[in-house]
C-alpha cells in the first residue's frame, strides 16, 4: 500500500546553540499525514535557566514526556485537534530540556518559528527506503543514505535531513521527516529517543485510525453496491410476466426465486398471432449481475423472434447465432420452448439442453425431450421439434435445475427422480409448486444457502375439458 510522508521545514534563526534545546519537533505534527492548517505558533526568547537537582529534573522530564505522549494519543483520536495539541506538547518538553541544559550563548531576539508543511511524497510499498526502514525501526538520518529509491530521492528534495518510521505490526504505515535544526546542528541521540518514542506511541494510534477509515469506507461500498443491486432486481422483475396467460380451460401457475438479489433464471408467456402462446424458460450458467445481464439479452431476443417465427426450433436457432456472438466466453443459455394451442390441447416443443419437463397423464408421468445443444456454445446448431397433446387433467411442470440439483448437507443431490416422483403424486398448479418446495426444504434442511436460482412452472389441462379438440 502507497505510503505518504510529510515534510516540516523550520526557519534557519538560531534560538539556542543547545542541540537539545533545539529539537525540531513539528508545531504541527501532523502524524495522521493531513496538510497544516498554517502557522501553529511561535517560540519567544530563551529565559535563564535556574539550577535544579538531579531528581527534580528527572521528575519533569517524566510529566513532560507523559503529556507528550497524551497529547499525540489525543491528537490521533481527534483529528480535528491534532493541530492545536501537538504544539502544546512539542513546546512544554522543549521548554524542559532548556531547563536541563547549561546556556551556552548569550540571549539573543529570535525570529517566530514557522512550521510550513512541504508536499507529500508517496512512498511504493517495493521502494527500498521502506525495506530500509522497517529493518532500522528507528530515526534515520538520510543525508549520506544512498540507495535506488524514488521516495528517498523526493524526501531530499524536499530538504528532508531525518526520517522517523512509524510502524504498527510489522508494517510501515506513514513517515515523520524533520528538516535541518536551526542551529544547523545534528540531532542528538537524545534528539532521536525522544522521536522515536512519540513514534512508538502514535503509530499504533495512526493504525487504528486507518483500520476505522477502510471499515468506513467498505461500508459505504457495500451500502453502495447493495442499492445497486436492489435497483438491478427492480429491473429484472420488469422482465417476468406482470400476469399469467388467461387460457380457457387451462390453469397456469409460476414461482422464481433466485440465489441472489438478481439471477440467471427466466421465464415467459409469448404470445403469437395464430392465437397460440409460447412457454419459456431458461437458465443462463453462473449467477448474480453477469448471468442476469446474459439473461435480460436472452430474453429481448427471444421476444424478438417468437413472433415472427412462431415455431419453437427456428425461434432458438436464431437466438443461438445472435447470443454466439456476443455472450460472454465461458457463459451459455438452456432454454426450453413449447407453443400450446389452448384449443386442441397439442404442443410443439424445442429444447436447448434444459431440464427435461415432466408431464403428469392418466398413464403415468411423461416425459417431453427433444434433442439440442444450449444456446451461445457454437453458431449453426439445428434444434430438434417434438409434439405432444395434454389430454384432460394432465400437468406438466418446468424447472430449472435449482430444484433438481439442490444439495443435502450430506451432499446427496435431490436429484430428478424426486422430481418426477412429486409430480406423479397428484397436486397441480400453485399446490404443486409448494409441494416441490416443502419437500425441498426438507431434504436440506434449515441452514441451507441456496445453491442456485429456482424456477418452476406449472401448464395444467382443465380434468372437465371438453372442447372440439378432444373430440378428434
Amino acid at each position: 500500500m502507497p505510503q505518504r510522508t510529510k515534510q516540516t521545514d523550520q526557519d534557519s534563526t538560531a534560538v539556542s546553540a543547545d542541540p537539545v534545546a533545539d529539537l525540531a519537533l513539528p508545531q504541527d505534527a501532523r502524524l495522521n499525514g493531513n496538510r497544516p492548517g498554517g502557522r501553529s505558533g511561535q517560540v519567544g526568547d530563551v529565559s535563564e535557566v535556574n539550577e535544579a537537582s538531579e531528581a527534580s529534573e528527572a521528575s519533569e522530564l517524566s510529566e513532560a514526556s507523559e503529556a507528550s505522549q497524551a497529547a499525540v494519543s489525543a491528537a490521533l483520536s481527534a483529528p480535528a485537534a491534532t493541530t492545536a495539541a501537538a504544539p502544546i506538547a512539542a513546546r512544554g518538553l522543549r521548554g524542559l530540556l532548556r531547563r536541563r541544559t547549561p546556556r551556552l550563548l548569550p540571549p539573543t531576539e529570535s525570529e517566530p518559528a514557522a512550521v510550513i508543511g512541504g508536499p507529500e511524497v508517496e512512498l511504493a510499498s517495493n521502494d527500498p527506503l521502506v525495506a530500509y526502514l522497517l529493518g532500522e525501526a528507528g530515526a534515520v538520518d538520510i543525508t549520506s543514505l544512498q540507495l535506488d529509491s524514488p521516495g528517498l530521492t523526493a524526501l531530499k528534495a524536499n530538504g528532508a535531513v531525518l526520517v522517523v518510521p512509524l510502524i504498527s505490526s510489522g508494517s510501515l504505515i506513514g513517515l515523520l521527516s524533520l528538516g535541518p535544526r536551526r542551529s544547523e546542528r545534528g540531532y542528538s541521540s537524545e534528539d532521536r529517543r525522544l522521536l522515536n518514542s512519540l513514534a512508538g506511541y502514535a503509530a499504533p494510534a495512526m493504525r487504528v485510525g486507518q483500520l476505522v477509515r477502510e471499515q468506513e469506507a467498505e461500508a459505504r461500498n457495500r451500502e453502495r453496491i447493495e442499492q445497486e443491486l436492489k435497483i438491478a432486481q427492480i429491473i429484472q422483475q420488469q422482465f417476468l410476466p406482470r400476469s399469467l396467460p388467461d387460457l380457457p380451460g387451462w390453469h397456469v401457475a409460476a414461482f422464481y426465486r433466485p440465489a441472489r438479489t438478481v439471477g440467471g433464471d427466466f421465464y415467459d408467456f409469448i404470445s403469437l398471432p395464430d392465437g397460440r402462446v409460447m412457454f419459456v424458460v431458461g437458465d443462463v450458467t453462473d449467477k448474480g449481475i453477469p448471468a442476469a445481464l446474459v439473461m435480460a439479452s436472452t430474453h429481448a431476443l427471444l421476444r424478438a423472434a417468437a413472433p415472427r417465427l412462431i415455431s419453437p426450433g427456428p425461434v432458438l436457432q436464431q437466438v443461438n447465432d445472435l447470443l454466439c456472438a456476443d455472450i460472454p466466453a465461458h457463459m451459455f443459455v438452456t432454454c426450453l420452448a413449447i407453443v400450446l394451442d389452448p384449443a386442441s390441447g397439442a404442443i410443439e416443443f424445442a429444447n436447448a439442453g434444459h431440464d427435461v419437463p415432466y408431464v403428469r397423464t392418466a398413464t403415468g408421468v411423461a416425459e417431453l425431450r427433444a434433442r439440442g445443444m444450449p444456446l451461445g456454445l457454437m453458431p449453426g446448431m439445428e434444434y430438434e421439434e417434438q409434439k405432444f397433446r395434454f389430454g384432460p387433467g394432465d400437468c406438466a411442470l418446468l424447472h430449472s435445475d435449482g430444484l433438481a440439483e439442490a444439495h443435502a448437507p450430506d451432499r446427496e443431490m435431490f436429484g430428478f427422480p424426486r422430481v418426477a416422483a412429486l409430480v406423479g403424486k397428484g397436486p397441480a398448479g400453485e399446490a404443486l409448486i409448494d409441494l416441490c418446495l416443502t419437500e425441498l426444504s426438507q431434504f436440506t434442511g434449515p441452514d441451507h444457502e441456496q445453491e442456485d436460482d429456482i424456477t418452476l412452472v406449472t401448464l395444467e389441462r382443465s380434468p372437465t375439458s371438453w372442447l372440439a379438440g378432444d373430440s378428434q
